[in-house]
């Protein structure tokens, strides 16, 4: 009696699944555990008057976290941020930015193609006014974006390594990070 091999792996395959239909894995599920009991609660009591809320600390007396931004403007609203931040150059704005506008995420590119006496700038998803970002350029400490018919649109200041906070034509607050 001669058998192909076709058919001698189709026999055995078929040999492997039976034998492995036979597990005791699959016994009925009477054997199950008995359930838990629940879990004892106390009693609840209602009450119509609460503590007094505790006297917040005044924000002012700790001191900033690791990484937090030290910009003079967070920690003193009535200084002018200018005074404490340091001279930045054109080579340390060029490239892309990850900017907030009022909280509103968006991206801002930078390049040193000239437009006029500024630098070309664009901004992607951004909401208005900086949505109409055009130029840049750099005056000391001073980070300046333009508009394309050359209306400043937002001032910044250098508040950290790789990032800028200021404010837009609008008074809206404005920052940019990598």
């Amino acid at each position: 009696m001669a058998f192909s091999k076709t058919g001698l792996v189709a026999v055995s395959l078929a040999a492997l699944l039976a034998a492995g239909c036979s597990s005791t894995r699959f016994t009925s599920m009477n054997d199950q555990p008995a359930p838990l009991s629940p879990a004892p609660s106390g009693n609840v009591t209602a009450s119509t008057t609460l503590p007094p809320p505790a006297t917040p600390a005044d924000p002012a007396s700790f001191p900033a976290a690791p990484g937090e931004s030290t910009d003079v403007a967070s920690i003193n609203p009535g200084a002018d941020p200018a005074a404490a931040a340091p001279d930045i150059t054109t080579g340390s704005v060029v490239g892309a930015w990850n900017a907030s506008v009022s909280g509103q995420s968006c991206q801002l590119i930078t390049s040193l193609t000239k437009l006029g006496s500024n630098n070309r700038a664009a901004s992607r998803q951004c909401a208005a006014p900086v949505n109409g970002v055009k130029a840049w350029n750099v005056a000391g400490k001073q980070l300046s974006l333009y508009d394309e018919s050359g209306s400043v649109v937002a001032r910044l200041y250098s508040s950290g390594p790789e990032k800028f906070d200021g404010q837009t034509s609008t008074g809206l607050p404005i920052s940019l990070n990598r």
